[in-house]
C-alpha cells in the first residue's frame, strides 16, 4: 500500500511520514526542490519533486499511489501579501484532491486546523459542530484554511470522493525545525524572552498524537466527516509555568492586558514591512490571544480510537529536542 504525503519536510507531516511508515505503508513525499529535507533523512522513501503551485507535478506525484495525506500547508501568521497563501493552501489543495482522484486514489485525508472551527465565548471547549464562519476567521491564515476546507467538502461533495477531513490542534514535540508559531513560544521561553503573558488559552497535544489520528482517520473515519485532533487545554501561563518547570527554572511574569500588546505589534509589522522578516508579534496573534481557543476531541475519540497524552509530555519532548538541536542560548 503506497501513501503520498505532502509537508513530510515540515513538522506535522514529517511525524505522519514516521508513523505510516512504522504502519508498514510505502511512502513517497512531495517536497519542493528547494525545500529543508533534513526531517526526510535516513527514512525509506520515495521522494516526489514537486510544488502545491505546480499543478502538473502533483498528477504525477499522485501516481501509483493507494492514499493521499496532505498535511502541507503555507502556516505563517504573517504575510506581507495573502496572494502565495491562498494559491497554496486553496487551489493547491483543490488541485492536488483532484488530481489524487483522476488517478484513482481510493483514501484521502485533508488535513485542515481547528482555526476554521468556531470558538464557544464562554471559553469552554468547542468541537465540530461549533459555528464558524468566514467572518469569524482572523488574519489570512486562518481564512485561507477556512476557504480551503470549504472547497475540499466541496469537492468531496460533488465527486464523491472517498475523502476524510481531520482539523489538529495545536502540535508540539520533535523535529519542528522551522520552528512553527507555537515551537517559538517554547524557544523563546526557553530563551528567557516571555517575560510577560497575556490571559489566553490553547490546545496542546503532542504531534505524534495527532499523526497517529491520521491514520486513524484513514482506517475509521467517515466520509466528508471531520475530526478533532486535539489534547489538553492550557492557559498560556499554564504552557509557559510548564516549560518553566521542565527546564529547571522559576520565572515570574507579568500579566498583560491584550489591548496593551497590539500598538507593539502594529509597530513590529512595520519595520516587518521593510526588513521582509516575520515579525515576534503580529496584530493578528494579538487579536486571536483574545479568544480561549479550547477544544474537545470527544468524536475523534468515539469513533477512531484516538487517544492522547498529557500536554506536558508534548512540551517536554519539544524541549529536549530545541535544546540537542541548539535552538536555546
Amino acid at each position: 500500500m503506497k501513501s503520498l504525503v505532502t509537508g513530510a519536510t515540515g513538522f506535522l507531516g514529517s511525524a505522519v511520514m514516521r508513523c505510516l511508515l512504522a504502519a508498514g505503508h510505502e511512502v513517497r513525499v512531495l517536497a519542493r526542490p528547494s525545500s529543508d529535507r533534513s526531517n526526510l533523512e535516513g527514512y525509506p522513501l520515495e521522494i516526489a519533486v514537486g510544488d502545491l503551485l505546480d499543478h502538473e507535478s502533483l498528477k504525477q506525484a499522485v501516481k501509483g499511489c493507494d492514499n493521499l495525506f496532505h498535511v502541507a500547508a503555507d502556516y505563517r501568521l504573517w504575510v506581507p501579501d495573502p496572494k502565495t497563501m491562498n494559491e497554496i493552501n486553496i487551489n493547491g489543495s483543490q488541485a492536488l484532491i483532484l488530481a489524487a482522484a483522476d488517478a484513482g486514489v481510493e483514501r484521502m485525508v485533508y488535513t485542515s486546523s481547528v482555526a476554521t472551527l468556531g470558538l464557544k465565548q464562554d471559553g469552554s471547549s468547542a468541537n465540530e459542530d461549533t459555528p464558524s464562519s468566514l467572518e469569524n476567521m482572523t488574519g489570512h491564515y486562518k481564512r485561507s484554511k477556512f476557504l480551503a476546507e470549504q472547497a475540499v467538502q466541496q469537492l468531496t461533495e460533488k465527486h464523491q470522493l472517498p475523502l476524510v477531513i481531520v482539523n489538529p490542534s495545536t502540535p508540539i514535540g520533535q523535529n519542528d525545525i522551522r520552528p512553527t508559531p507555537t515551537g517559538r513560544i517554547v524557544v523563546d521561553t526557553l530563551n528567557d524572552k516571555m517575560p510577560a503573558y497575556v490571559n489566553t488559552g490553547l490546545n496542546i497535544a503532542h504531534v505524534d498524537d495527532i499523526a497517529h489520528g491520521h491514520l486513524l482517520a484513514h482506517k475509521y473515519g467517515k466520509i466528508n466527516e471531520r475530526y478533532i485532533l486535539g489534547g489538553d487545554n492550557m492557559t498560556l501561563l499554564q504552557i509557559l509555568q510548564t516549560i518553566d518547570e521542565i527546564n529547571g527554572k522559576h520565572v515570574k511574569r507579568a500579566s498583560l492586558p491584550v489591548n496593551f500588546m497590539l500598538p507593539i505589534a502594529w509597530a513590529m509589522e512595520k519595520i516587518a514591512a521593510v526588513t521582509k522578516k516575520e515579525p515576534r508579534a503580529t496584530l493578528d496573534s494579538i487579536r486571536m490571544a483574545k479568544k480561549i481557543m479550547y477544544f474537545s476531541s470527544e468524536k475523534a475519540q468515539r469513533e477512531l480510537g484516538y487517544q492522547y497524552r498529557p500536554a506536558a509530555d508534548a512540551l517536554k519532548d519539544a524541549v529536549i529536542w530545541f535544546k540537542a538541536n541548539h535552538y536555546c542560548d
